[in-house]
């Protein structure tokens, strides 16, 4: 019987940067949120990034733009308090979960976050939500 050599596959191939590049990617919406400045929440998304989720109103479905009437509605939220997670991560795509409390209208989100990696740079492409307390 033959032995042959065995090309290891045991390459890490998602550099720890990555993962903190996709976390800092966020920066801009969750300041955006906690200070209730929209411009500095579009810094975390792509021009046409979508956005759907669930709030009292029912399901809510357009683009991440939809944003921009909550922030001005409610302001502030400078005692909001989140956690990040990033659950699947490729060369070019990652995809996370932001848990957050007493946001501007004094509820609390789960978001899901969808991010494509182009010329270096992480954006939103995708975010679905649910808020709770509702």
């Amino acid at each position: 019987m033959s032995e042959t050599t065995a090309v290891s596959k045991n390459i890490k191939v998602i550099p720890t940067a990555d993962y903190v590049a996709v976390k800092e990617a966020m920066a801009g919406y969750l300041e955006g949120l906690t200070v209730g400045n929209f411009d500095r929440i579009t810094d975390s998304f792509w021009e046409d990034a979508t956005m759907h989720g669930f709030t009292a109103a029912g399901l809510t479905e357009g683009t991440y733009k939809n944003l921009k009437p909550y922030v001005e509605q409610f302001g502030a939220a400078p005692d909001s308090k989140c956690h990040l997670d990033v659950l699947a991560i490729t060369p070019s795509t990652a995809v996370i979960r932001i848990d957050m409390e007493d946001n501007a209208d004094g509820t609390d989100y789960t978001d899901f976050h969808t991010l494509i990696k182009q010329d270096g740079t992480w954006k939103v492409i995708a975010k679905v939500f649910h808020q709770y307390g509702i």
